[in-house]
C-alpha cells in the first residue's frame, strides 16, 4: 500500500490519505486516469480501461479495484 500511495502522491502532485476522494484534488483529469492506468500496469501487473476507473470515488476504491484486479 506504501508504493500505492508514494505513486499516488506523484500523479495527484500533493500528499494523499487511502480515504482522501479523488475529485478532491484538482490534477484529478483524463491525463491522471492515464497515469494511474500505467502506474497499475508497470507496478501492479493489472490492465485498467477507464471505465473501470469511474467507479472509484476514493483512493481506498481505487487500490481495491487495483487488488481485485490483481486477484483475478
Amino acid at each position: 500500500m506504501d508504493e500505492f500511495l508514494t505513486e499516488m502522491s506523484e500523479i495527484l502532485e500533493d500528499d494523499v490519505t487511502m480515504s482522501d476522494a479523488l475529485g478532491q484534488f484538482e490534477s484529478w483529469d483524463s491525463l491522471a486516469s492515464l497515469s494511474v492506468m500505467a502506474m497499475a500496469d508497470s507496478r501492479f501487473g493489472v490492465r485498467l480501461v477507464p471505465q473501470e476507473l469511474n467507479p472509484a470515488m476514493t483512493l481506498d476504491q481505487l487500490y481495491a479495484l487495483i487488488l481485485a484486479k490483481k486477484a483475478s
